[in-house]
């Protein structure tokens, strides 16, 4: 395993890569890092070349004061630009959540440097204005709260929200040890994330769906109802979309089916 600290655009990035082979660059969700695909990431390092990225404002990447360097077109730019630096021509991208919506966006923006899309539990965004500024208002109240309160008092309440419910089900040590990567977050970071690269900031994406000509999979958990509708949504915009259903599954599947979420992975990489 590499650990690479790389500076693009004025930014300090870190990465991990494991393994030799045909890319594949992972995007973590919101509260998330590089950690959180450790599991997945090691069972594909034996035939692929990982590389996780700590997105803005999350793990050990900076945390700029600036909320509008968080912005998807900023952060998208920055993706591009480390692809170069690591000699990545194009990849296989796979997001999970806030990740996803990155990478569908910067699949959009640079699409010859997409492979294939692998997308877990995300959306192209809110359809319309008046969606996106309620969730806007909502994601800044969330913001300040983090700012006012802390990091532990934005976990606690976090872990608690009804997407992550089945999440209760993991061990006692798997749970813990989500939460410690949750408190290990600054809330800077946090904070400016909701704002530049919230669900609410985020244009809608839903009419360029169409332009996707690579491979694009849908992975949801058949628990996770709202995905499950926006992957069927999805899939009627572009019916060359795949949805691949975990049984019995939430929101965050490579967390709580880590082994068959990364199966499920290489199965899909030999269709590419």
């Amino acid at each position: 395993m590499k650990i690479l600290i790389l500076q693009v655009n004025d930014i300090r990035y870190f990465v991990e890569v494991k393994g030799e082979g045909d890319p594949l660059v992972f995007l973590h969700g919101f509260t998330g890092d590089t950690t959180t695909w450790s599991r997945v990431t090691d069972q594909l390092s034996a035939a692929y070349r990982c590389v996780s990225i700590d997105l803005i404002g999350h793990g050990l990447t900076e945390s700029p004061k600036d909320a509008t360097r968080y912005t998807m077109e900023r952060v998208a730019e920055d993706i591009y630009s480390l692809l170069v630096e690591l000699d990545i021509d194009n990849a296989v991208l796979v997001g999970y959540s806030m990740g996803g919506r990155m990478a569908l966006h910067f699949s959009l923006t640079y699409p010859e440097k997409v492979k294939a899309l692998i997308l877990e539990s995300a959306s192209p965004g809110l359809r319309t204005s008046e969606e996106r500024e309620d969730r806007r208002k909502k994601d800044q109240a969330l913001a300040e709260r983090i700012e006012r309160e802390g990091i532990e008092d934005f976990v606690d309440f976090w872990q608690e929200i009804p997407l992550f419910a089945s999440q209760k089900r993991l061990s006692d040590r798997e749970r813990v040890v989500i939460r410690q990567q949750r408190l290990s977050q600054s809330a800077t970071g946090l904070s400016n994330s909701l704002k530049g690269m919230g669900t609410g900031a985020q244009d809608s994406l839903w009419d360029r769906l169409d332009e996707l000509t690579f491979p694009v999979r849908l992975l949801v958990g058949e628990l996770d109802l709202k995905f499950v509708h926006i992957a069927e949504e999805m899939k009627k915009l572009n019916p060359d979309f795949q949805i691949l259903t975990f049984s019995n599954t939430g929101h965050a599947i490579h967390v709580e089916e880590s082994r068959k979420f990364g199966t499920i992975i290489e199965e899909l990489l030999l269709t590419t």
